[in-house]
């Protein structure tokens, strides 16, 4: 349920073109006698080093084409600019990488590469080819919908991420307020362009984007309200705290704040106002019922390349579909077992019903019982901390703090979330959760949740990535959503292993936390490949799961408008379990579960080829 925000832009930014079908894993090392080893390990070395060189440069220049980014990892250049998101910008970071892939080859022998480094290497290849796939279908992923749009993800980076520690500070941040103004007016001109190709998201979308486009032009300076709108009131908390630090005047705190108002009303509501007038207009020709990308032309290809993307495979739509049949069918069956121990009388939709509603599942709807949920997960995040030396090696320096969500963007019964730390480990991991409807937030399921966002889940891994020192910087900041959320959802069942879930309820919610990823494969496929409505999504989710109907229908509609990316939890999980299953037959006895899992977290993210030879390589060693 994580969505780092690292990867909102998507489409948007080159950091969001991660990923693809890479090099051919059949490259791996030859074994070679041991004398020859040792002659060309100095070379190899040197190499390597090399090629870490090379990365570390290139991946500079990567970086500071995109202010965004350095915004996001806490550097001030290009402060006072946003992205170009114009379509032209986007090829040109496609040639950039082209020519990268091209340097890369001409200058760089593969055979004399460490292993770590041949993974950089092929990680490198696998960013450009999917970036390069994703070229081919120039309007085929929608500029504006409720999950993705670059109308609330800016403001938001300009609230939460832009740093106000000077006078020049501000003064970027007013300039980059005028920025997304104009990014909103290039990303208009792409959905136009998009629509002439016959390509839009469906009506729900448009709604949503145009009710959360109205909501950002609302409140002063844009109408003569009392109250403020929501980035002219971060604009002058963040010219009070210089006022108040003593940087500024408030001769120059009132030009600033005025100078903010200016920039609100002369560049940003301007394209925000153009683009609700379009929404508004184009909505008519939108699709009153929301079906998959497949009734697109060349939709079925652009649905494979999604696939692809997402999971990192050549799995087809098919076989993910039956892969998902499967599951559902086998924690249906382990769903039932629990139901017959606690004694229930009654079918699974009636379990389900009870699990719904039952008090026993709630805490109190008010500020003690949020704070109950939050003092309760920390409990089973410190019994975790106690085993994961018997399960770990690495552990992360980052501390993990458990937090409720501010009040300015708490939502009843948004999805628990986690925040990475700063790589060098001084501001700590944060896992959040949303309190303001304890209703929505059932306790047989927290377990399962906070280990998933926490330890040995989220914070663990995205921790462990951002401290390598082993890889380069590229590498600590890759991300790939099947190995992560894989990695995310083992966890859930890792921690079973290690002893937690004392109930049957909360090793119930467990399965259901599964249970809603292995939907998830079915659901998506269906509605992408084999022509399925949004109201037969609901009601297939219905059936297998005790999900909320409210969130269900949100669930839906997300895989609608981001065709693949839900796929990737399940298939990622599968792929650990499957490598560990491996690992333990070929080493018997010395099989060692805090190296599998070293090897596992100690390369940062991969795409799965790439990490099913990382681990051939820790047996080769271990047999060794």
């Amino acid at each position: 349920m994580h969505h780092s925000m690292r990867h909102s832009l998507l489409a948007l930014t080159i950091m969001g073109l991660l990923a693809g079908c890479g090099q051919d894993a059949s490259q791996s090392v030859q074994a070679t006698d041991p004398q020859q080893q040792q002659a060309s390990s100095a070379e190899q070395q040197s190499e390597s080093e090399r090629l870490n060189a090379w990365f570390d440069t290139k991946y500079e220049e990567q970086l500071l084409q995109s202010p965004i980014q350095l915004t996001f990892l806490g550097r001030k250049e290009r402060y006072g600019e946003i992205d170009d998101l114009t379509r032209a910008a986007e090829k040109r970071q496609l040639d950039w990488m082209k020519q990268s892939v091209e340097e890369l080859k001409n200058q760089f022998n593969y055979d004399e590469l460490s292993d770590e480094a041949k993974t950089s290497y092929d990680v490198w290849m696998f960013q450009y080819e999917r970036a390069k796939d994703a070229a081919e279908f120039p309007h085929m992923d929608y500029v504006f919908d409720q999950m993705r749009g670059a109308h609330t993800f800016l403001p938001q980076i300009l609230m939460n991420f832009h740093q106000v520690e000077s006078e020049s500070d501000m003064e970027a941040l007013i300039s980059r307020i005028e920025g997304v103004g104009t990014g909103i007016e290039q990303l208009l001109v792409r959905a136009k362009e998009q629509v002439e190709h016959g390509i839009r998201a469906p009506r729900f979308a448009y709604e949503q984007v145009t009710k959360e486009a109205k909501g950002l032009i609302e409140g002063a300076p844009f109408d003569d309200s009392d109250e403020d709108s929501s980035l002219f009131g971060n604009a002058k908390m963040k010219i009070n705290t210089l006022l108040e630090a003593g940087e500024i005047s408030a001769e120059r705190a009132a030009e600033l704040e005025q100078q903010a108002a200016d920039a609100l009303v002369n560049e940003f509501k301007p394209a925000y106002e153009s683009l609700i007038t379009w929404l508004e207009s184009d909505i008519e020709n939108t699709a009153e019922v929301a079906t998959g990308v497949s009734q697109f032309e060349n939709g079925m290809d652009y649905y494979n390349m999604r696939l692809k993307a997402s999971t990192t495979t050549d799995l087809t739509a098919d076989e993910i579909h039956n892969i998902g049949l499967a599951e559902v069918e086998r924690l249906t069956k382990e769903m039932n077992e629990i139901r017959e121990r606690v004694g229930f009388e009654g079918d699974l939709q009636e379990f389900f019903t009870f699990i719904r509603t039952d008090e026993q599942f709630f805490y109190p709807n008010n500020d003690e019982g949020a704070e109950g949920y939050l003092e309760d997960s920390r409990k089973y995040l410190a019994y975790i901390d106690e085993k994961l030396p018997e399960y770990f090696g690495i552990l992360p320096k980052a501390d993990l703090v458990v937090k409720r969500v501010e009040p300015f963007r708490e939502q009843d019964g948004a999805a628990q979330h986690y925040f990475p730390g700063t790589p060098d480990g001084s501001r700590p991991g944060v896992y959040y959760a949303h309190l303001s409807d304890m209703s929505s937030m059932p306790k047989n399921e927290m377990e399962a949740i906070a280990y998933h966002e926490g330890s040995p889940g989220h914070h663990m891994q995205i921790s462990i990535a951002q401290e390598l020192t082993s890889v380069p910087e590229f590498r600590t900041q890759a991300g790939f959503t099947v190995y992560s959320e894989g990695w995310a959802l083992y966890s859930e069942l890792l921690a079973k292993e290690m002893g937690a879930y004392e109930s049957d309820y909360t090793d119930f919610g467990r399965l259901i936390t599964e249970m809603w990823r292995a939907v998830r494969l079915v659901v998506d496929t269906g509605l992408h490949a084999k022509g399925w409505t949004e109201e037969e999504a609901v009601a297939y989710f219905q059936e297998y799961t005790p999900i909320a109907e409210g969130a269900v229908r949100s669930e839906v509609r997300r895989y609608l408008v981001m065709p693949g990316q839900a796929t990737s939890y399940k298939i990622g999980m599968i792929k650990i379990l499957e490598l560990r299953e491996k690992a333990r037959e070929a080493l018997g006895d010395k099989f060692d579960i805090r190296g599998f899992h070293d090897t596992i977290l100690g390369g940062g993210a991969l795409p799965l080829p790439i990490l099913e030879r990382r681990v051939d390589q820790w047996i080769a060693s271990q047999q060794a």
